[in-house]
């Protein structure tokens, strides 16, 4: 009798630790069953593809859920001040903003993004953040040659400079318009902060003889380089990547007299308690190899500005020069560079 007694009794543990079991749900010590999971909102000009990866692998890992509000350039800074509110103990609408380098510094500018130092963004380079810790750039994306394997078996030196790209013979080359994307447009601004005014349009100029059409997207001059139609193109890193990923013939060329580069950042904006200890959180897991990580299994490839990322320690492009004479352009000097190359190169006859 005793002995099924003490059967009994192992049963019946059995079937109350499976019954517990099934009560404790997986991840259970991430978040509390019946507790609503903390969110932020973060404003960002980031592609929605972008945002989405980076929104659910964070959510997946840390059990925050960002919500992302896409907006555009000319709207962002413009709807955070509208969130803005002159009583410091009112918790505004938005808690991060994401975007490029040259917006966070307006919107530092103009007092709208919340300090904040940690021993993640400590490790990034001066030249990537703001000089009081009021963003901080998390990655970025230089412009690069992207060169045809078959064109470069066939020469003898390799065009490795902007006046090189700008003077070699019977070469074509790929380039996205610079009024269709910002990152060239970038790379003329930079470009003249570099080389000067007239240097820059003395290059651009000897480029445009070899551009038989300029793409409207980032994408297509690097098609064109993998599929032979141009010898050389201008490119993003990012998008050059990704193609070499998916098998193109094609090799990256770091111009051995700099090149351009777009710098993505975070700020922070709120300064409730609570809410700036998660969004400080978040800017330091963008920092990580886990953001990095997510990135790049969905085809996004972009050199990360925290140095000790494994991502940053296996970048393999160590002699990456960047052009470090950047100056701030006004919008109305931005605009009279563009004319002068439409009036002067694109449309000269």
């Amino acid at each position: 009798m005793r002995r099924y007694t003490i059967l009994l009794l192992t049963t019946f543990m059995l079937i109350l630790a499976a019954v517990a079991g099934t009560a404790y749900p997986v991840g259970a010590d991430k978040k509390i069953v019946g507790v609503p999971m903390q969110e932020l909102t973060a404003y960002t000009t980031l592609p929605a593809e972008t945002v989405s990866i980076l929104s659910e692998a964070y959510e997946k890992e840390n059990s925050v859920r960002v919500n992302f509000v896409p907006l555009a350039k000319q709207d962002l800074i413009q709807k955070v001040k509208d969130d803005a509110v002159s009583d410091p103990t009112v918790v505004t609408t938005v808690d991060l903003v994401i975007t490029d380098s040259e917006i966070l510094n307006n919107a530092a500018e103009l007092n709208l993004l919340t300090p904040y130092l940690s021993e993640t963004n400590d490790a990034v380079k001066t030249d990537f953040k703001d000089e009081f810790d009021r963003w901080i750039g998390i990655w970025y994306d230089p412009i690069v040659f992207c060169a045809n394997k078959d064109y470069l078996r066939k020469i003898k030196e390799i065009p490795d400079t902007w006046t090189k790209l700008s003077t070699s013979q019977n070469l074509r080359v790929g380039v996205t318009d610079f009024l269709a994307a910002d990152a060239l447009s970038n790379l003329m601004f930079q470009m003249i902060g570099q080389f000067g005014e007239n240097e820059t349009y003395k290059i651009l100029g000897g480029i445009h003889p070899k551009v038989a059409q300029y793409t409207r997207y980032l994408s297509n001059p690097v098609r064109q380089a993998g599929m032979g139609e141009s010898d050389i193109s201008v490119a993003v890193e990012s998008e050059t990547l990704r193609y070499m990923q998916d098998g193109y013939p094609l090799k990256i060329i770091y111009p051995a007299d700099g090149t351009s580069y777009l710098l993505t950042g975070v700020g922070l904006t709120t300064t409730d308690k609570v809410k700036n200890q998660a969004a400080s959180k978040f800017a330091d897991w963008l920092l990580s190899d886990s953001a990095q990580s997510a990135l790049q299994r969905n085809g996004f490839y972009f050199i990360s500005t925290n140095p000790r990322t494994l991502a940053y320690k296996t970048f393999a492009g160590k002699n990456l020069v960047l052009f470090d004479n950047l100056k701030k352009f006004t919008e109305e000097q931005k605009n009279g560079f563009l004319r002068r190359w439409i009036n002067e190169i694109r449309f000269n006859s």
